[in-house]
């Protein structure tokens, strides 16, 4: 595991992907259109880590290998967050950032949202006009977390909440503890494995892109992070129709527009349990970032993703 720590640390990283061009700007958030035609297609990042991974590197790129079969990819970039926004909350976050800019374009989009961007994306498909929904590894029932991991979540939260409601900001390193939390075990698997593989120049590449994006990420504003805590992991407010998202209750079994739901029965971030239980389902047996960008992942979601993107002409 040691060996692994040490050639992650000395691993080449090369040359980090250019950011798509931005079309569009409310505050700190914006939204970047990588090309393509047809019906523009919208991805929403988590908060929790940036939205890189959806467009990693040459070989694992969800938004350049969607716009390479013909399609408009479009993804929202959420910004760096400051503590002046210390009052903005998840439901602040689709009322002031994503709805407005998702209404600069010329048409209803087909959101898909990843992880916590996924359960912002499904509120924006109820208060707005959208021609489908993709909720990738999003939760939306927090009552089907195992009560081990909201026990230790609570804990860390309780600790956190006091010096995070000083500074305005939830640090990206409090919600990496959490993440270690839920599997310590996994964790230091993932460097045993690529130790014994160290010399393997593009194995370690990779591996450290990746790692490097599940070590980075902005911080998240103190209404957010108390919103994600005590609303949705101890109240579990999705779950139970308790959110409220621009003046209404937001109610997936309402939503007329087509809806895809993406898990993995291995997912231990986001388990399947978890989901809304609403409309078309893809269940994959690979972990929540191994979804996105393992060496599975282009014919295990990529394809079925854009076949089933291909098919949502109703607009909602």
């Amino acid at each position: 595991m040691l060996r692994g720590v040490r050639a992650y640390q000395q691993a080449p990283r090369g040359r980090p992907m250019r950011q798509a061009r931005r079309i569009a700007r409310r505050g700190r958030a914006s939204l970047r259109d990588f090309g393509g035609d047809g019906t523009p297609i919208v991805f929403v990042p988590s908060l929790i880590n940036g939205s890189e991974i959806l467009d990693l590197d040459r070989d694992r790129s969800l938004m350049r290998w969607l716009r390479d079969q013909g399609m408009r990819v479009m993804l929202v970039d959420w910004g760096i967050p400051g503590a002046a926004e210390r009052d903005l909350g998840l439901a602040g976050h689709v009322e002031k950032l994503l709805l407005p800019l998702l209404s600069r374009l010329p048409e209803p989009p087909i959101l898909a949202g990843y992880c916590l961007g996924g359960t912002l994306a499904a509120a924006a498909a109820q208060a707005m006009p959208a021609r489908g929904l993709a909720m990738i590894a999003a939760p939306w029932r927090f009552s089907g977390f195992p009560p081990g991991s909201r026990l230790r979540l609570a804990e860390l939260w309780e600790s956190a909440r006091e010096p995070a409601g000083q500074t305005g900001l939830l640090p990206m390193e409090i919600m990496q503890a959490a993440f270690w939390k839920l599997d310590p075990a996994r964790t230091l698997a993932k460097f045993e494995s690529i130790g014994r593989r160290a010399a393997d120049r593009r194995a370690l590449t990779s591996f450290a892109r990746v790692e490097d994006w599940a070590n980075a990420g902005p911080p998240m504003t103190f209404a957010a992070a108390r919103d994600l805590m005590e609303g949705f992991f101890l109240k579990d407010l999705p779950g139970t129709g308790g959110w409220r998202v621009a003046g209404r209750p937001i109610d997936l079994s309402s939503l007329p527009c087509p809806v895809l739901e993406v898990v993995s029965t291995t997912d231990r971030i986001v388990p399947h349990r978890s989901a809304a239980g609403i409309g078309d389902r893809l269940t994959l047996n690979l972990g929540h970032v191994g979804m996105i960008v393992s060496g599975r992942a282009k014919a295990l979601l990529w394809q079925p993703l854009r076949e089933w993107l291909s098919q949502t002409p109703h607009v909602c």
